[in-house]
């Protein structure tokens, strides 16, 4: 795939949602990497049910601890694997109030080295929270890069690696919302929705589908 149907690819995005955002529901920075954490092997639609009474209760790592494992369990426990990322929760919120004052860090490094928290999730607090132009790759974007062709790659970080060299720079701050959006939605995993595709005719996919 050339640059120019990169770029065509990336405007039309832009065109067809201009402000894509995360879709799980949080109030601060602690609550999105809280969500985020969360939403591994699950949907944002049951995370964000799980949530909802939670982040009313604990805005900060502090009212976090306070409920401690067992009682963080009970809000969470309709999220798959709760029971591991519920500890993984609660050593972070320690984490977070004995060496950074209570705030989530920005820093990949500092992230990376809390409990539960990966690159794919760092990448996303980093974009979504302080707006750095970082590209964190799940399923969807994994499965839209290659099958259009935008940035193929046999693994996650070699298809974030080509991303974040391909995609253009006026782009690169929000393409982790339009592809995550374009996989859920429209580029989905058994049966793409071509028909209804934005960028059907810049796609390189060979076994496009009427819908």
């Amino acid at each position: 795939m050339n640059a120019n149907k990169r770029y065509e690819i990336f405007q039309r995005l832009k065109q067809h949602n201009p402000t894509p955002t995360t879709e799980l529901q949080y109030g601060n920075t602690f609550q999105l990497l809280i969500a985020v954490m969360l939403s591994a092997q699950a949907t944002d639609v049951g995370v964000n049910k799980a949530t909802r009474t939670l982040f009313r209760k604990c805005k900060t790592p502090a009212a976090m601890l306070k409920l401690g494992e067992a009682g963080l369990k009970e809000y969470i426990k309709t999220i798959g694997l709760y029971n591991t990322k519920g500890v993984n929760v609660i050593k972070t919120c320690q984490i977070l109030v004995d060496q950074h004052k209570g705030r989530v860090p920005a820093e990949r490094a500092a992230l990376e080295s809390l409990p539960g928290v990966g690159r794919k999730t760092a990448n996303v607090v980093l974009n979504t929270a302080f707006g750095q132009p970082t590209i964190a790759v799940d399923t969807h974007i994994f499965r839209v890069s290659n099958r259009t062709g935008i940035a193929p790659g046999k693994n996650v970080v070699e298809v974030e690696k080509k991303l974040l060299k391909f995609v253009p720079d006026e782009f690169k701050l929000d393409a982790h919302h339009w592809l995550i959006l374009h996989g859920r939605y429209t580029c989905i995993a058994r049966k793409p929705r071509c028909g209804s595709c934005v960028i059907e005719d810049l796609c390189e996919f060979k076994h496009k589908t009427e819908d």
